[in-house]
Parts: C-alpha cells; structure tokens; sequence
C-alpha cells in the first residue's frame, strides 16, 4: 500500500484520517462465526495467479479540501493479465452504478486485463490509463493499433472525499498494476475503499476466501469487495441485528438521503473451470451474501458483480478451435455457496478493518466499535472464539 501526501501533515493524518496498518484484527479474530472453510489468506489472493495492487489517496489540501480516495487493481493473471483473457460474467443486482466494459464482457464472454476499482469520478481517466498501460507492455501491434475495453467499477466517495477534484491521476493505476502482488490484502481504509462507507460505518476494502472439495476436486473461491452501501438500521452480522443496537453516529439517516443507499463492487474469483454462463450464475449469488448482511439493493444502490475464472488458460487464445472444462451444472451448487460465504465474510472484514475517518467539509465516519460489536455477539450466543 502507497501513500501520496506531503509529509508535513503525514501525522495529522495518521490520526485523523485512520489509516489502517497490516496488523489490525479481521472479522474471525473478534469470534464473528462464518460459515465454510476459507482459504490459508483468507483472500482473493487464495485463487492461484491472482494479484491485488492498492494505492491510497489520503490528503489535506492548503485549499482546505480533503483527498480520502484510490484505486485498486485485482489481476486475474498477475501481470499477464494485461494481456491475457479469462472466462467472465457479470451481474448488476442494482444498477445505479458503473462497471465499463460489460457489454463486451456479455457478448464475448471473456475478461480482458485487470477489474479496477475506483471512486465515481475517477472511472474514466482509471479506463484510459489501463488501456495506456497495456498499450506500453506491448497491446498494440507494430502499426500501433489497440483497442480494449478494461472493466473499471466504482462507488461514491463523496461524503469524505473531494470527489470533484479529480485527485486519481494516471500515475496511481500505472503504480496499482505494477505493484499487484499474491500474498495478505490489506482491508478498510486501503485503495479505492479508502473514502468508503457502508451501513453507515466507515469501511472499504474487504476480501475472504473458500475451499470446497468437489468430486475429486479441490476448488478455491474468493471475494473481493469495495462497499460503499446501506444504513445502520438493517445491518446484520452472523444474523445478529447490530444496526437495531449500536445507534451513534448515523452518517445517512435522517438527513436527505433515506432509505438504502451508496453501493457495493463485488469481484468474484476462482480455479474452478466455468463458462461464462455459469460465471453469471456465480456472480449473482454475491448478492445472496450482501442480503445476509441486511441490504436489499435499493432504488438509489449500484450493486454490481463480476466473476472469472482463472481456469481454461488457454480456451480464449484465439485459436480457430478452443477446447474448455467445466464443472456440470447439476455440480455448481458448491460454488454458489462459497460465493455466498466468501462475499459476507468480505463484507465484514472490510467493516472491521476499516478506521474512523474525517475528511471532506468535516464530514466523519466511525469505525464499527469492536468491543461493542463482540458484546452482541455474546449477547446472541453467537460468538466464536478463533479456532474453535
């Protein structure tokens, strides 16, 4: 994780920005129970080959304006996937929101590049940095023609960030590409969750993982989630209705916006071999993990998901006659599972991870208070120590 701001209010920010480092605690460690047996990460990052790059945005501006924002790049391939293809779907639960590239996505069945994620505003100058970026590794043939079509998707930052100001520059993607990398992925405050507020806590950027045994095979499936969505009163965690109980500090409710509102990205991974039509599939059933947590995708909600793939490497080469595998049909119940699974689990850790933020205009939101949160769960005989 990169931080652009000057270092002379390098400390003011640690403190009043909240800035989250690799040790905070996640969602298991405080004995919320999850269904399913994740990964070794925990992560998106489980699924084999692919990579995750963040750059947060966090700055105070002489003008007074406040940047809270980022942007963050998952690669199916690593660094081969600015030039190579996986199998993809899509799904928009609710569409007030922008993922680019999905038209091609529906039509060819095919995801090129990295997805990246992103503020609302930023979404165009994040799309032709991808393409400037794939063009420089080599995209364009000799005549320098290119054409592409990058997946960017995001969600509003505006409460805390001066979404306005156009604070992502071509620089920051270029630097999420390059430093994608396997391995932990930072949560909360980070990348393009970095402004980020869902059910009226501060949150961002969450990942978690699944693993299922299948016949005779072993199948990863991760999540990844920007969220940016809902009001306090829904919220649910591990069934426990924590938005009825935990009742300071309400970003949204009683002001002029009403009623379920922001957005959730949520981006699915997996070595299990599917085809585009079953990705789809896949990817609706995120929204089954986002209605455990209490959203109901409302009128003003961009709830929008994407799938791939990273099997079948070499289906989409180009060749005059591909041969894929894939998991039947009647076998996918497994998946859309682990989906559900993995994108709640996401969901929270994201809550979790994520620090009190002050940022635009003064506007603030809290973290979800941890010791509180564990208190519920007691209450609700739902707590679950680590390991147990």
């Amino acid at each position: 994780m990169r931080f652009a701001y000057p270092g002379y209010v390098a400390a003011l920010l640690l403190a009043v920005a909240g800035v989250v480092h690799a040790a905070e605690p996640r969602a298991r460690d405080l004995g919320i129970p999850f269904d399913g047996t994740p990964g070794p990460l925990d992560a998106i990052t489980d699924v084999a080959g692919v990579t995750v790059g963040q750059v947060t945005l966090i700055e105070d501006k002489p003008d007074g304006h406040k940047v809270r924002t980022g942007v963050t790049a998952i690669l199916p391939r690593g660094r081969d996937s600015l030039d190579k293809w996986v199998f993809g779907g899509w799904f928009a639960l609710n569409g007030n929101g922008e993922m680019t590239g999905t038209a091609w996505l529906d039509e060819s069945g095919q995801l090129e590049g990295p997805v990246m994620l992103t503020n609302t505003h930023s979404v165009g100058v994040v799309r032709d940095a991808v393409i400037a970026e794939r063009i420089q590794a080599g995209g364009a043939d000799a005549s320098g023609y290119w054409w592409s079509l990058p997946i960017v998707a995001e969600t509003w930052d505006g409460h805390l960030n001066d979404i306005n100001g156009f604070h992502v520059k071509p620089e920051h993607v270029a630097q999420a590409l390059r430093e994608a990398q396997g391995g932990a992925v930072e949560e909360g405050n980070v990348g393009g969750g970095t402004g980020m507020v869902c059910h009226e806590f501060k949150c961002g950027i969450g990942t978690a993982s699944r693993r299922i045994a299948q016949d005779g095979h072993d199948y990863t499936v991760g999540a990844l989630v920007q969220a940016n969505y809902g009001v306090r009163d829904t919220l649910r965690i591990a069934g426990v209705p924590v938005g009825q109980h935990l009742r300071n500090d309400r970003v949204y409710t009683g002001a002029a916006i009403t009623g379920d509102t922001g957005s959730i990205i949520v981006v699915i991974a997996t070595d299990a071999p599917l085809l585009p039509h079953q990705l789809k599939r896949v990817a609706k059933r995120a929204g089954m993990g986002l209605a455990r947590m209490g959203s109901y995708a409302g009128n003003g909600s961009g709830d929008i998901f994407i799938a791939f793939s990273t099997a079948n490497a070499g289906a989409a080469a180009g060749a005059p006659l591909g041969q894929a595998d894939f998991v039947g049909n009647d076998h996918l119940d497994g998946l859309f599972e682990a989906t559900v699974q993995a994108t709640e689990e996401a969901i929270v850790n994201a809550m979790v991870a994520a620090r009190d933020m002050t940022g635009e205009g003064g506007r603030y939101a809290k973290a979800i208070d941890h010791a509180a949160l564990v208190r519920l769960l007691k209450r609700y005989n739902r707590y679950r120590p680590r390991g147990k």
